[in-house]
């Protein structure tokens, strides 16, 4: 009778102590949950955090508040992240950067891969490959022979390095094996502004950012960099169209400190895909230039580590590096 008491007893104080960690996770979100964005006010990451931050305010009937932690390429907001409480409550706007600055950067004191869960994925959008009109080149397989014929003649522009309209001028240098200069701006409106003014030949920008220029004549787009066309440009071909198996682009998602309660990320990955299902939060993705991208936990995982050893090759053949 003893041993069957004590066994008793044991399991209810087994019951008691798993009682408040599934009550947590069903009252989640209890108070304000903040989304670091580790960029500054108004560039696409941002936009990016503050739509799907009004669409689960929404859903979740709980603040959601985006705060800006800008600085070394993304890496100071999620390392703040990977330091906070897994709880749920402090998640990092992840991105492409993410991917590359596991390799660019040599002495980072987080690893992504290991440091934070995946939540649930957000949007995707490609870049395009503009030149300047008065390069001779009206379609990829054009610009690549012509870069062929000039070995260092044609200057490739980003936004500085490590960035991802540098990466993806890389990846493109690597699968064309084309010598391209690559010359490096600070941002990506006065690397645009030279390209529009003839200084430079190419650029790989995102598409919001160069569609107005693309639209108006002042560039000629060759192609999208996703693996499709894209909404927003149909009638242009895809870089992968004359290189099989190029892809780059531009997406975004939440991440959470590693521990995070697996009913807490369900719960908010649920609320992410039921938001991006949304007609309207669709149409202002579409006016972003990218589409909604709904992943399960582990699938946006698969993804990130795939992105990650892709970007990896890429940043050892530029041999790029920030100290």
């Amino acid at each position: 009778m003893n041993l069957t008491r004590r066994r008793l007893l044991l399991l209810a104080a087994g019951a008691t102590a798993i009682a408040p960690r599934r009550a947590a996770a069903q009252a989640f979100p209890a108070r304000p949950v903040r989304i670091i964005v580790g960029f500054p006010p108004g560039g696409v990451g941002d936009v990016t955090a503050r739509l799907i931050a009004e669409a689960l305010q929404e859903r979740l009937g709980q603040t959601m508040i985006v705060e800006n932690r800008p600085g070394a390429g993304g890496n100071l907001g999620t390392e703040a992240v990977a330091r906070s409480p897994a709880d749920g409550y402090t998640l990092i706007l992840s991105g492409t950067n993410n991917t590359s600055n596991a390799t660019l950067y040599p002495n980072l004191k987080f690893n992504f891969l290991r440091d934070l869960a995946s939540v649930g994925s957000i949007m995707r959008g490609p870049l395009v490959m503009a030149v300047h009109p008065a390069l001779p080149a009206q379609t990829v397989a054009e610009f690549i022979a012509y870069a062929k014929a000039n070995p260092g003649k044609v200057n490739l522009v980003s936004s500085g390095n490590g960035t991802s309209t540098h990466l993806t001028g890389e990846l493109f240098r690597m699968m064309a094996a084309v010598e391209i200069q690559h010359i490096p701006y600070r941002g990506e409106g006065p690397a645009l502004a030279d390209l529009v003014a003839g200084q430079v030949q190419v650029m790989f920008p995102n598409l919001p950012s160069a569609i107005g220029h693309i639209r108006g004549g002042a560039l000629r787009a060759l192609a999208v960099t996703g693996a499709s066309r894209s909404p927003a440009l149909p009638d242009l071909p895809t870089v992968a169209d004359t290189l099989p198996g190029f892809e780059s682009t531009a997406w975004f998602g939440l991440s959470a400190p590693k521990q995070t309660p697996a009913a807490v990320i369900a719960r908010l990955n649920r609320e992410i895909s039921a938001s991006l299902a949304d007609p309207k939060l669709a149409a202002r993705i579409a006016d972003l230039g990218a589409t909604p991208m709904p992943l399960s936990p582990g699938e946006f995982d698969a993804f990130v580590a795939a992105e990650t050893e892709k970007w990896a090759k890429v940043v050892r053949f530029a041999g790029a590096k920030i100290e």
